[in-house]
């Protein structure tokens, strides 16, 4: 599995859920972030702003999407005939469902629907300690436009989390 922005706020915690559930993960990151990746079970990093990480992680079986754009079907470029695209955000995932079917792979765009069973199962690789969130920053409530330009940068690793 290739997860994109591996160390972001949805990509550290899509590295240890897979690691959990058996994956072999690669993970787009900043050479600085690697170090923190490896502690989450990442098992290959690709520094995206020195190697072309089609090249470096494929051919995978699934990649998380968390760039959209242009990275879309260079994303699908990575994948194997009948692999898994899935586009988790809001916007352009930069490739459409009949681009994904010409060549040879499924596309799933997701959204967060939180679901019991679903959280169950994150908890409890909570309480087994497969799973810890890290927080980058603590912003005031007050300061909310701040805490959204941070995590608009695409820079933080981890969370940022709101406080009253």
């Amino acid at each position: 599995m290739l997860v994109h922005r591996a160390a972001g706020g949805v990509g550290h915690l899509a590295v240890q859920i897979a690691k959990a559930r058996g994956a072999h993960v690669s993970g787009t990151a900043r050479a600085a972030k690697h170090e923190f990746l490896r502690g989450l079970g990442a098992d290959h990093l690709i520094d995206y702003t020195a190697e072309d990480f089609v090249a470096s992680a494929g051919p995978v079986d699934v990649v998380l999407n968390l760039l959209g754009g242009e990275h879309g079907e260079r994303s699908a470029a990575a994948l194997r005939p009948d692999g898994l695209l899935i586009a988790a955000i809001g916007g352009n995932p930069g490739i459409t469902a009949q681009r994904a079917a010409e060549l040879g792979i499924r596309l799933q765009v997701v959204s967060v629907r939180p679901l019991a069973r679903d959280l169950t199962e994150l908890a409890s690789l909570v309480e087994a300690g497969r799973l810890r969130v890290h927080v980058d920053q603590i912003v005031p409530l007050a300061e909310a436009a701040k805490a959204h330009e941070l995590g608009q940068t695409g820079r933080t690793t981890g969370k940022i989390v709101l406080v009253p």
